[in-house]
């Protein structure tokens, strides 16, 4: 048998992936038998990821597949890592786009190396995956999680809060209608992705449904939103096209132009809730991107929501 020598990354990854719960970067680099500095340097050298950012996101990817193939969502966490359910939820959330009660379109999460869970144990490296620029990713993210935190904000909102006009007379897009109470603006922020996602996948026109209902249809189309993104970025088609038949008469719209556009018109409106709220006497966070990536930077880091 021939003697390949040592192959010294597939052991760094070993570590990174060794089966175990609550395992630090301590854990991590004690197994590859260097200090925890040499162990981070090495692999984020090697790999563009840091140890603990790359063994969540695995772990991640391997509980999506998990709760795909009827796995109950207590299992998945514990298998990933997680002490609560709670803990586990957020971060698939923040990871996938919904909670983890919703089945994701696909496991890999998007990798700067290739590296991917591969059922049932093995790992896959995607020979041809390239280093996402990390722009609109975040931004798409933020988003999705910026919006979900309003509609949760606004749950414990009274119907007279919700439905009191704050803007007389605003107008944010003339076909959108009027936009003068927190309810309106709130519904517009989900409709515009539900309405753009049916063009895209060549659907019938959606139904507004009552606004109670409004964040199981962001957790809904948060999660096409997020994969059709990443399908566009993986694929390098942001200059396709869009016929849209929805429009009379049919429009041809770029692909980038159309993420443009609702990040956009999102971002004007989650400032005007935000604006509205103040005005009603409710005190609300700025919903900046800069605090938002820290503390999502901070957990990737530390595995803050872990075990």
């Amino acid at each position: 048998m021939v003697d390949v020598g040592r192959d010294r990354l597939r052991e760094l990854l070993d570590a990174v992936l060794a089966d175990g719960e609550s395992r630090t970067l301590e854990d991590m680099a004690g197994d590859a038998f260097v200090s925890p500095f040499h162990f981070s340097r090495l692999l984020s050298r090697q790999t563009h990821e840091p140890p603990v950012a790359m063994r969540r996101r695995v772990l991640l990817e391997r509980a999506a597949w998990q709760l795909r193939h009827g796995s109950s969502v207590a299992d998945a966490a514990w298998a990933a890592g997680y002490d609560s359910v709670e803990g586990f939820s957020r971060a698939y959330s923040r990871a996938f786009g919904h909670p983890p009660s919703r089945p994701a379109a696909r496991h890999w999460l998007p990798a700067p190396n290739g590296i991917h869970f591969h059922p049932p144990i093995s790992l896959w490296v995607d020979s041809t995956e390239h280093t996402t620029n990390p722009l609109t990713e975040q931004m798409v993210r933020h988003d999705l999680d910026d919006t979900r935190a309003l509609l949760e904000y606004a749950k414990g909102l009274t119907d007279a809060e919700l439905r009191a006009v704050r803007l007389p007379g605003a107008v944010v897009l003339p076909w959108d209608g009027g936009e003068e109470t927190i309810d309106d603006v709130l519904a517009n922020l989900v409709w515009a992705k539900e309405i753009w996602l049916a063009s895209i996948e060549g659907r019938d026109t959606p139904q507004r449904f009552p606004g109670s209902e409004l964040l199981d249809r962001h957790d809904a189309v948060a999660a096409s939103w997020l994969a059709m993104v990443r399908d566009l970025d993986a694929r390098g088609a942001w200059n396709d096209r869009l016929i849209d038949a929805l429009c009379d008469p049919p429009e041809s719209f770029v692909m980038s132009s159309v993420v443009a556009h609702v990040l956009t018109y999102s971002a004007h409106r989650r400032q005007l809730v935000r604006h509205m709220l103040r005005a009603a006497g409710h005190t609300i966070g700025a919903g900046d991107p800069i605090m938002w990536l820290r503390r999502h930077r901070n957990e990737e880091t530390t595995g803050d929501d872990l075990a």
